[in-house]
């Protein structure tokens, strides 16, 4: 039984340590694009150049964006 007075906190622990990770992959734009290494497969040159198209698109739409916290002009 005093066993459970160590595993409970390090359950705890690691599960935000999973959940931090979880979320600095998602802010790094790690699932941004699940597609790419697929077609990687079958056209390397053409699914590079897809996926560059894909991230310079997505690049400009966030620098021409206004975020939700600031008054739009």
């Amino acid at each position: 039984m005093d066993i459970l007075y160590l595993l409970v906190p390090l359950s705890v622990v690691l599960a935000m340590i999973i959940i931090g990770m979880l979320a600095w992959a998602m802010h790094r734009g790690q699932f941004d694009d699940l597609e790419h290494q697929g077609e990687l497969i079958f056209d390397p040159d053409d699914a590079k150049t897809r996926a560059n198209a894909r991230r310079q698109q997505a690049r400009a739409d966030a620098a021409t964006s206004t975020p939700d916290h600031l008054p739009r002009a």
